[in-house]
């Protein structure tokens, strides 16, 4: 990902986020909180030898829950049987996890096969009695898979697969061919939903002006703007706060729980070929697009505050966004509110003294202390919790949001994947890793289920997305034609500046008389 998951810079450097302690966030439903080991529990049980998986179903509530397993094993423990099928929060964290090891075909290939042999599916004649009873479990288990890694089946090889398995039950109970044929089509509605997603953001994108020409500010008398500004699109902070709730939520839709494995994929050190997904790295298209919505935000929240010539205009832009972040926290929109936050605390913001001064600013620093990120966001982190909690109990889809701060969400994942190896010294997966990572995943797709309950405005969402917006150095230059630069550092600084957008502005001419 590079360059794209650098996240806007706040007053104070963002620290390295921590493992999470257990009870940080809540467990998603359908999770046993068994489930949540910690890395170093495992890490201890090496010289003890690690715990080798007790049979189908061993990783439920009843028992102590598997910390490590080879990875045959834990592929034996997805088969279902007539009398068996696995955890619902099994498969999820299985199916997630497994693709850092084998490839998703490889690994419904092997499933499928394992399924033929028990079963005794390549026999004739059928055992129509046995069949009718691991049929509705084989397709219940791949059903839930296209539901929730829809993306896996852009292989033909995954659905020909399916199509397969269910063509050898469909023999002994015609109801499996309509079954399969339902699955398919929902299926590719979701994926067409999905393909139609990423093409939009990618016009979205194409037709966004990335920055406004510098040289319009970079002399003392400014000229008058050039662009609209968001208090003439929008100058109620609810209705901006609902706005960019759906931005959001409609970002968060695309974002397959896949992309934040392959996000941090590496070659896993038992594989002597490339990484199994090597052809699908590009997989995290929309994660990479939220990032950039994240950055986006930020830069036209600081460029609205230093585009107008007046302190009182810019001060007056100040206090809007102030309300728009409360209503943000309010609404639970967390990614919203510190994309604010974080444009406020841009240097080119900050250093407006006299603008500063001039606005009421004893809200901001409430939210600023909500989003703090001392003892690792302990603040966010239990407003997040509240948030959460309300969305358990909402009696209206309104109270059910719950946008997380992203960049931290990621950062968690993260430092969870530097922090715990995937394998043991003895070749098992590190099991108790993955039900941590599928348990804030996990979570994280409760969230990004949910409808945005507020009505659209298309003027003010088109403004969100291709409103032009100032590079950095656009805003220091807008900036200091507000407010003269006070010490050495920005004047030389500033100077540098000017003297670089003449010289674009002298080639540019020359360009254009040649």
């Amino acid at each position: 990902m590079g360059g794209e998951m650098e996240y806007c810079n706040a007053r104070r450097g963002m620290p390295q986020t921590v493992f999470p302690a257990a009870g940080t966030m809540f467990t998603p439903s359908g999770f046993s909180p068994h489930l949540a080991s910690t890395c170093s529990e495992a890490d201890h049980e090496e010289e003890e030898g690690p715990q080798e998986a007790r049979g189908p179903g061993a990783c439920v509530a009843d028992g102590p829950p598997i910390t490590s397993a080879s990875l045959d094993t834990l592929i034996q423990h997805l088969v279902p049987t007539a009398d068996y099928y696995p955890e619902k929060a099994y498969v999820f964290t299985f199916l997630l996890s497994a693709r850092l090891f084998i490839s998703p075909p490889e690994l419904l290939a092997r499933l499928c096969d394992t399924c033929i042999k028990q079963q005794q599916l390549d026999q004739s004649p059928l055992d129509t009695a046995k069949v009718r009873k691991f049929g509705p479990k084989i397709l219940q288990l791949l059903t839930e898979w296209t539901e929730t890694f829809p993306t896996d089946f852009r292989d033909q090889k995954m659905v020909g697969l399916f199509k397969d398995i269910i063509h050898r039950i469909a023999p002994c109970d015609e109801a499996y061919w309509k079954t399969l044929n339902q699955v398919l089509q929902t299926l590719n509605q979701k994926l067409a939903a999905i393909a139609q997603g990423e093409e939009s953001i990618v016009k979205v994108n194409a037709s966004s002006v990335s920055s406004i020409s510098d040289k319009l500010v970079g002399f003392k008398t400014k000229p008058p703007p050039i662009q609209k500004d968001i208090l003439s699109i929008c100058n109620d902070p609810y209705t901006l706060a609902q706005q960019l709730t759906h931005v959001e939520l409609e970002h968060l839709s695309y974002i397959g729980p896949e992309e934040f494995v392959q996000a941090f994929v590496q070659k896993d050190p038992l594989d002597s070929t490339q990484p199994c997904f090597s052809e699908q790295k590009k997989k995290t298209t929309n994660l990479e697009a939220y990032v950039r919505w994240f950055n986006r935000l930020c830069y036209l929240v600081a460029t609205e505050i230093c585009m107008p010539a007046k302190k009182k205009q810019r001060a007056q832009v100040i206090e809007f966004f102030i309300d728009v972040a409360r209503e943000c926290f309010n609404i639970g929109n967390f990614n919203s509110l510190m994309a604010i936050i974080s444009g406020m605390n841009m240097s080119p913001v900050s250093r407006l003294k006299k603008t500063w001064g001039k606005a009421k600013t004893a809200k901001f620093f409430i939210l600023e202390h909500q989003m703090d990120p001392t003892g690792n966001f302990y603040n966010y982190r239990t407003a997040l919790r509240g948030a959460v909690h309300r969305s358990q109990t909402a009696n209206s889809i309104r109270e059910k949001i719950v946008i997380p701060f992203f960049s931290l969400l990621i950062k968690d994942i993260y430092f969870l994947n530097e922090g715990c190896a995937n394998r043991l010294p003895n070749g098992h997966v590190h099991f108790a890793k993955f039900v941590e990572l599928a348990r804030q995943v996990g979570e994280f797709m409760t969230w990004k289920q949910i409808e945005c309950p507020f009505e659209t405005d298309r003027s003010i969402l088109h403004y969100l997305h291709t409103a032009p917006i100032f590079s950095e150095d656009g805003l220091y230059l807008a900036s200091y034609e507000s407010e003269s630069p006070e010490n050495q550092v920005e004047k030389d600084r500033w100077k540098a500046l000017r003297s670089n957008i003449l010289v674009k502005t002298k080639e540019l001419k020359e360009h254009h008389g040649s």
